[in-house]
Order: structure tokens, then C-alpha cells, then sequence
């Protein structure tokens, strides 16, 4: 693509993968978005604590972000232990959260389910167990229906 001209000194926006690339390169110095803040974290874990439903995250994609700059540009974050650490916990809450909510709708067999506020890598940890457990549900459901031959099979 046709990035730049670039301006020694100047903040400028790119692409993550331009940044890390000219990180790597020793090129640049990577600036971690705003929510990147150990005050901001901590408000944003405890929100999550506290809440029965998922509160909404500072990025779709805040798991991965956190992931990348601080793999590749965390001696340009401060405190990169203490967001790795607050991150991971709000990962692991939710991640319960997402549990005992397929777990009761599982439980209760329920049709359809709401869910607002999940990124799409918090869908993707639960989506084949959810999938599956619906698969079995309708096959028990079709199964017990009256008025089936009792020869019928699925192949």
C-alpha cells in the first residue's frame, strides 16, 4: 500500500501490523491506545465483577491488542505487567461468566441466546461446545416427538 511520508517525531496512525513491523525494525515507538492505562484496567475489571451481564469491553479486539503490544512493544508500555495481569483478569471473568451462561442455557434448553457485549474471540472459546450441545438437543428434541415412525433414523 502507499503508507507515509513519515515525519520523525510526529504521532501518526497506522495499521498494528505496520507498527509492530516498524518496531521490530527498531524504527518506531508504538504509543498503546488510550484503555491501555492500569487506572482504566482496574475500573474496567471491577465493572465486569461486578455485573451478572457482560459490560462492554474498550475494543472488539482488546485481547488480541493487549497481546501483540505487549509482545512486541512492551518497553513501550508502562506498567505492561500490571495490564498483562488486569487484562487476564478480566479475560478470566468474562470467560466464567460465558461458562455458567451456556451452562444455564444448556441447562434450561433454551432456543435462543443474547449476546450482547461478547468480542468475537470470547464467542470463539465457547462456540463448538455451544454448537454441539445444541446439536444434541435437537436430535434428543426431534426424537421424543409423537407421531415419528420408530423406523425413521438419521444418516
Amino acid at each position: 500500500g502507499d503508507l507515509g511520508p513519515f515525519n520523525p517525531g510526529l504521532p501518526v496512525e497506522v495499521p498494528v501490523w505496520l507498527a509492530i513491523n516498524l518496531k521490530q525494525r527498531q524504527k518506531c515507538r508504538l504509543i498503546p491506545p488510550e484503555w491501555m492505562d492500569v487506572e482504566k484496567l482496574e475500573e474496567i475489571r471491577d465493572q465486569e465483577r461486578k455485573e451478572d451481564t457482560f459490560t462492554p469491553m474498550p475494543s472488539p479486539y482488546y485481547m488480541e491488542l493487549t497481546k501483540l503490544l505487549l509482545n512486541y512493544a512492551s518497553d513501550n508500555i508502562p506498567k505492561a505487567d500490571e495490564i498483562r495481569t488486569l487484562v487476564k483478569d478480566t479475560w478470566d471473568t468474562r470467560i466464567a461468566k460465558l461458562r455458567l451462561s451456556a451452562d444455564s442455557f444448556v441447562r434450561q434448553q433454551e432456543a435462543h441466546a443474547k449476546l450482547d457485549n461478547l468480542t468475537l474471540m470470547e464467542i470463539n472459546t465457547i462456540g463448538t461446545f455451544l454448537t454441539q450441545a445444541l446439536d444434541h438437543m435437537y436430535k434428543l428434541r426431534t426424537n421424543l416427538q409423537p407421531g415419528e415412525s420408530a423406523h425413521s433414523q438419521d444418516f
